[in-house]
């Protein structure tokens, strides 16, 4: 209780104007402020940090991505965001201790310490910028489709997107000298690029005409940021399975923001804790989340799921994802010697099986199955995440689900230079793995599911 004391202590000290020691160089500490309700406070980016939180770490996350807040909680836990919490509590409330940062404070279960964030820390990554989506044709009632707007000469797409990202929407729009904000909807979901010409020309005549150029701001979608436990528990026990490297953590992000819902693991990554999957820590037969991710192909491991989704995807990429994962983590990629050692052999002539196995498994012991197929996820991202939601009885609006395709990627796309050839298997590689592609195939046709896309085989 000590440690705790001296935590309230030190954030009183902020209120009365002497600076905590956590505040020299940093944001303005705003007060402890209550989250405990049904859609979270601070509603932008989010990720946790078990072993090194800090409230430079999260003030710099937040300020990279144009959020004017940065909300500490339970230690480990950073949200962002550009309005204030409703409500305030006593600074008494915030009482953890930052997990990677002795004698400051990061909120409590259900609280948050906010803290105003101007600029970057000095030696921090740079601040996000806008980016280009294209060219498009106006919709017809522009005051409905963007419901912010600022008018005014010499406007750039710095000052529109700057504009657009404290009222925090993720697109920031500009015809002439007009900028709007808005959300992707059913009658503007910028599906339909224009050549981006026709944009192309003097300001006075873009404002008459009916095309606009369209720029994603450096601020999430929040239509689709919160999530949750199951209110109650799930009667039925929902399994996300695939091979690894075959996009389940993509799919688990597609999900958690399509239904709101958390999505548990048969694993524990704390690296995925820390990118905001709250449920991979939660036990994975809790059933408080809306599915639980396993690459498990065993008969008993099957049949203790009720139903599940079975995640497919072209072994030649699941292979090259999964030797790239566990050469170089999440994001990275292996090395050349990785791809020129007898490392790679090795491990295509035992996880290649392991491919057709798990699909011949899941096939004959799941209970009730929805195949999807990663590479249709990619190509119709909509309508196909539609079916999964509808699979895990979940209803979703269509602005949610346009919410989820304008931060399809979430944080899960592989960073840097790929290093290796691009073709990395040789020809016996490839009769054996098309092999197992055939029998695949068959098997899902046997059981009365379309085959595999086409573009599987042969290579």
């Amino acid at each position: 209780m000590a440690e705790q004391g001296r935590c309230c202590d030190l954030g009183a000290l902020g209120e009365q104007g002497g600076a905590p020691p956590w505040e020299k160089s940093l944001g303005i500490y705003i007060g402890c402020f209550s989250d405990d309700g049904h859609e979270r406070t601070l509603k932008g980016a989010v990720f946790y940090d078990l072993r090194k939180m800090t409230v430079s770490h999260c003030q710099d996350a937040c300020a990279e991505r144009s959020y004017v807040y940065a909300g500490l909680e339970a230690g480990a836990e950073c949200y962002c965001g550009n309005r204030l919490p409703a409500m305030s509590v006593g600074l008494e409330e915030c009482n953890q201790e930052c997990k990677g940062e002795k004698g400051s404070v990061c909120g409590a279960v259900d609280r948050l310490s906010v803290y105003r964030v101007d600029e970057l820390q000095p030696g921090s990554r740079k601040r996000r910028t806008a980016t280009y989506r294209g060219c498009f044709r106006l919709p017809e009632n522009i005051t409905h489709a963007f419901p912010s707007s600022l008018i005014q000469a010499n406007v750039t797409v710095e000052t529109c997107s700057g504009f657009c990202s404290q009222k925090e929407f993720p697109l920031a729009i500009l015809r002439g000298w007009e900028c709007y904000c808005a959300y992707p909807t059913p009658q503007f979901n910028l599906r339909d690029a224009m050549d981006s010409s026709v944009c192309g020309q003097d300001p006075e005549a873009q404002r008459l005409a009916e095309y606009c150029e369209v720029y994603q701001t450096p601020v999430q979608d929040t239509r689709c940021t919160d999530r949750r436990f199951l209110p109650n528990k799930s009667k039925v026990f929902v399994a996300l399975s695939s091979f690894p490297g075959a996009g389940n953590t993509w799919a688990r992000h597609l999900i958690e923001h399509a239904t709101g819902f958390y999505t548990g693991s048969y694993y524990f990554d704390g690296t995925l804790y820390n990118k905001g999957f709250k449920g991979e820590k939660d036990h994975w037969r809790s059933r408080r989340t809306i599915c639980v991710k396993t690459h498990e192909s065993g008969r008993r491991e099957i049949e203790m799921f009720d139903s599940a989704i079975l995640l497919i995807r072209n072994p030649y990429r699941s292979l090259v994802a999964e030797f790239n994962r566990k050469c170089a983590g999440h994001l990275g990629y292996a090395a050349d010697r990785n791809w020129k050692s007898k490392e790679w052999p090795d491990f295509v002539n035992s996880y290649a099986s392991w491919w057709s196995s798990h699909v011949l498994d899941w096939l004959k012991y799941g209970k009730r199955l929805l195949v999807v197929h990663y590479e249709e996820l990619r190509r119709s991202l909509v309508p196909t995440l539609r079916e999964m939601v509808a699979f895990l009885n979940v209803s979703v609006s269509e602005e949610r689900l346009l919410c989820v395709e304008n931060n399809k990627e979430g944080s899960f796309r592989r960073r840097g230079r790929r290093s290796h050839d691009p073709e990395p298997f040789t020809p016996e590689m490839k009769d054996l793995i098309n092999g197992y592609i055939r029998t695949v195939d068959q098997a899902l046709r046997d059981h009365n599911w379309t085959g595999l896309p086409r573009e599987y085989v042969p290579r």
